[in-house]
């Protein structure tokens, strides 16, 4: 699982949204990489640009390393936070369309996501459609997808409502989870509110799609 932190593409919150969930992943047999992209773009550059080169080469990465990190390349994800969130919606829209500015002529594997999980994905909603977004193709559907919000988020959870209903028109299969109360950037943390037991529906999740039982 390729992991990326969110942080407004200014910051990267590379514990509670990073090396924790990495963490938990390795303890349910996950083999898992925390990306840390570049950020913050420079003027006049989309915010997301240099950070999905960075995911796409992550993922191919992941891809060439596989028999020396006991990854089985056609099991591998992308689970992103906020704008993170943002940047997986992207890596699973483009599939294998490289970003402009991708090296050319590296014979790279696949940088498609084989599935992907979004926690309070940002800037996906409507009413933040200043920032370019990502588009959904029907040549380069994405593999499934699971999404958690929580209702008083104070980014919307317009932004993950509105990808699922994207995802079911077009036909990608997808599991959404809205909390009532959570806010935003909850990540790894614990106090006992139901949101805060995501990562449990998560495993469900990847259990019931079979990503977590060896081949």
């Amino acid at each position: 699982m390729l992991i990326c932190p969110g942080g407004g593409y200014y910051i990267l919150a590379m514990k509670h949204e990073g090396t924790q969930v990495a963490e938990w992943l390795n303890s349910l047999g996950v083999t898992a990489a925390v990306l840390k992209y570049r950020v913050p773009a420079p003027p006049g550059e989309p915010a997301h640009r240099r950070p999905l080169l960075d995911a796409q080469r992550a993922m191919s990465l992941l891809r060439v390393r596989a028999g020396d990190w006991g990854v089985d390349p056609q099991r591998v994800g992308v689970l992103g936070f906020s704008a993170g969130g943002h940047l997986a919606a992207w890596l699973l829209c483009e599939g294998d369309r490289r970003t402009p500015g991708y090296p050319a002529g590296t014979n790279e594997p696949s940088c498609r996501p084989d599935f992907g999980i979004l926690i309070y994905p940002a800037y996906l909603a409507a009413a933040e459609r200043q920032r370019e977004q990502p588009v959904l193709r029907p040549e380069q559907k994405p593999g499934p997808v699971f999404l958690v919000h929580a209702a008083d988020d104070k980014l919307g959870p317009e932004n993950s409502l509105e990808f699922f209903l994207a995802l079911k028109q077009a036909g990608v299969p997808a599991e959404l989870h809205v909390f009532q109360q959570g806010g935003h950037g909850f990540g790894m943390l614990q106090r006992g509110l139901p949101v805060h037991d995501w990562p449990a529906r998560c495993a469900d999740w990847l259990r019931a799609n079979g990503w977590l039982t060896p081949r």
